[in-house]
């Protein structure tokens, strides 16, 4: 009995997806739920798992591929071995010393008409080799992606010396890689140039000294995590402060929608996280609601989440503002873009030890720079500096988000 593996429903404005990568090539064995392709879309990587066990008798979209939702991926074999659908190789008597160290496996006539991984086949196409004439390594004598990129990079001879290249510097097209954009990346792309042809984008800044929030996690950090497992960071004190912000400027927590402004009485704070494919933006829903231990833990959960590439659409719609952190790189001051269609985002940074005046005397005291991005068709001037404001006074004085002034 075969069953086909079919990319799954990607959420209600997603209609395709690109093969990321294969881990598993046709005749292996799988396990059901076994991860067994990457798709990445234009908001989320995500793995599909096998929905049957069995063998992978077939490969029906390359990596590489765009293929719709509810495409044909592969197809399996259930409770059929892995050796199974695998071409049977030819015995070949070849007697060594004992004692001789293994050596890669040549590529045998039956070797070669083993189905090659995608990857593999890929790279043999665009460099047009043959297969047959490249040693393999992996099992059986199985081409493995390594062993095509050594004969490339042998000049194409496995045997002899490459020839001697020509005197005199490489041409720069040699010098340089070109490599696919993702889909992610091209989305992300998309989505900023969209914030600055759409949005009348206009940035305020300001300062805040950090000291006293320094001060509130020094003296309680230790109690802090005993009880709640969770450390105590500076991202819970922005996100408090925020949401008093927007509280007060309910400008700021709105968005365009055609000719109507939509004021939104609820808060969903998207936090910006760097991850290897790019920058994606959780949400942490109803800030307003959460305590400064609930805000750490889900944040410190969304994040490895995205990190590790498995967060879901359903994470990463719907926020009402952002905050961005260009602090933990080493960044002093940015203006950060709007995440449409959302009308604010505050740009955290480094904080640096300055001089400051503190009454009559000069003190050195850690400063961070606020920057305030916002959408200046729906907030005024007057709005977006208060916002800040707001903000610069809560982490100022912490008591004051206790107290909710």
């Amino acid at each position: 009995m075969t069953t086909e593996i079919r990319v799954p429903v990607l959420g209600e404005s997603i209609t395709e997806a690109t093969i990321g990568k294969w881990f598993k090539a046709v005749g292996d064995a799988i396990a059901e739920g076994e991860p067994l392709v990457e798709l990445e879309t234009d908001k989320v990587t995500l793995e599909v798992p096998a929905p049957a066990g069995g063998a992978l008798v077939e490969i029906a979209a390359a990596e590489g591929d765009t293929i719709d939702v509810g495409g044909l991926l592969g197809t399996i074999n259930e409770g059929a071995a892995g050796a199974a659908a695998k071409p049977a190789p030819t015995p070949v008597v070849a007697p060594a010393p004992v004692a001789a160290p293994a050596a890669p496996v040549a590529l045998t006539a039956a070797a070669t008409a083993m189905p090659l991984s995608p990857a593999v086949e890929k790279l043999i196409k665009e460099n047009n080799l043959d297969a047959s004439k490249i040693t393999g390594t992996g099992k059986d004598g199985r081409l493995v992606k390594g062993d095509v990129l050594a004969f490339i990079s042998s000049g194409g001879a496995t045997t002899a010396a490459a020839p001697a290249t020509p005197a005199g510097p490489r041409p720069k097209s040699e010098r340089e890689e070109r490599v696919r954009m993702t889909r992610l990346r091209k989305r992300i792309a998309e989505r900023l140039k969209e914030a600055q042809n759409t949005a009348a984008m206009l940035t305020t800044f300001n300062e805040v000294d950090m000291t006293a929030v320094m001060a509130a996690r020094a003296t309680y950090r230790d109690a802090f995590e005993k009880k709640h497992g969770v450390r105590l960071g500076f991202m819970s004190f922005f996100v408090k402060a925020c949401v008093l912000a927007l509280q007060e400027l309910p400008a700021v927590n709105a968005e365009i929608e055609g000719d109507d402004i939509v004021y939104k009485d609820y808060y969903d704070i998207g936090v910006a996280v760097g991850t290897a494919n790019g920058l994606v933006v959780p949400v942490l829903r109803d800030a307003d609601e959460l305590g400064f231990a609930d805000v750490e833990k889900n944040i410190g959960e969304l994040g490895r989440k995205a990190r590790d590439g498995k967060l879901t659409l359903e994470e990463m719609s719907g926020g009402t503002f952002t905050i961005t952190n260009g602090g933990v790189y080493g960044s002093l001051m940015s203006t950060p873009i709007l995440n449409p269609p959302q009308s604010g985002i505050l740009g955290m940074h480094k904080i640096q030890p300055r001089p400051m005046a503190v009454g009559n005397n000069i003190e050195l005291r850690p400063m961070m720079y606020l920057a305030m991005s916002y959408d200046h068709r729906i907030v005024d001037g007057r709005e977006a500096v208060t916002f800040l404001v707001r903000v610069k006074e809560c982490l100022e004085d912490p008591q004051r988000i206790m107290l909710d002034l």
